[in-house]
């Protein structure tokens, strides 16, 4: 299992590596063509604008910030943590890169680690980190508490960003393009239907709406879905209550309307016009 240093990032890590027998080390360089990316890179998407502005950095000033590896059974090397740094310094024709070289065995730490330094550096998007949670728990089986430790969070939020892949597809793409912010997308989860999230997230982003505002309308929704479904539960009169109805409507010369629910509940609703009419019906029930 992952080193407990985790949680306080891969710095601290790789300086208590550097005073462990030598398991990590600055290593000067490599020949960036022994280097393979990070098969568990929980990071997909990589801004172009951003990509070209560390492209032109690393072009004027070098590689500042080592990039993380470990050493394969054929000799070469596999990324911990830098990919953005290792791709921008292709395409800025490097030759070699700075390394700190880990002794790392298991996937599931290569998977830990580069989490870990993609969160601290907020470099995933918010549904990226929510699948390289997923991945941590589904494939290596860790507790939520586990990777709240290892990341540093609490496990509310980790599970909170878990729930976001519940979300549509289109929602989840909107929410890593940011056309939609992780609060905007939490509210939406509180809807209980994938249609009702989309129309409502079409709407967000048509109408600039903040997250107050759909908090609300998310509440709204759910108010009208309720009443939607108490609806649904009434079933149809019998001929005998239909024949109560009509009834109470000759009695009392208005509009009557029985409801009755699967369990033998219900209600009469009497309907008045004026509060002269309210004094009639009164009159009759004897109440006045």
């Amino acid at each position: 299992m992952a080193d407990k240093r985790l949680g306080k990032g891969l710095e601290a890590l790789i300086t208590s590596y550097s005073t462990d027998e030598k398991k990590g080390q600055l290593d000067g360089a490599l020949p960036i063509d022994v280097i393979a990316p990070n098969r568990n890179q929980p990071r997909q998407e990589f801004d172009d604008v951003k990509m070209q502005e560390l492209i032109a950095s690393i072009r004027e000033n070098g590689i500042l910030q080592p990039l993380t590896v470990r050493e394969s059974t054929t000799g070469s090397f596999e990324l911990i943590a830098g990919e953005r740094r290792l791709r921008a310094a292709k395409e800025a024709g490097l030759e070699t890169v700075p390394v700190y070289i880990l002794s790392v065995d298991a996937d599931v730490e290569m998977m830990e680690y580069a989490l870990v330094e993609n969160v601290q550096r907020v470099d995933l998007n918010p549904i990226e980190e929510a699948e390289g949670y997923a991945i941590l728990s589904g494939k290596y089986d860790l507790s939520q508490e586990d990777i709240a430790k290892k990341v540093g969070k609490s496990r509310p939020a980790i599970a909170n960003k878990l729930r976001l892949l519940k979300l549509p597809p289109e929602i989840k793409a909107g929410l890593k393009s940011g056309d939609i912010s992780n609060g905007h997308a939490k509210a939406l989860l509180g809807l209980r239907k994938s249609l009702q999230m989309i129309t409502l997230f079409h709407k967000i982003v048509k109408e600039g709406l903040n997250v107050r505002q759909t908090e609300s309308l998310v509440q709204a929704l759910g108010i009208s879905s309720d009443r939607k479904t108490a609806v649904k539960k009434v079933i149809p009169l019998s001929p005998e209550i239909q024949q109560v109805e009509t009834s109470l409507r000759e009695l009392f010369q208005t509009r009557v309307k029985l409801q009755k629910s699967k369990t033998g509940k219900g209600k009469i609703q009497i309907d008045f016009s004026s509060e002269e009419d309210l004094e009639r019906i009164l009159e009759i029930l004897k109440l006045n």
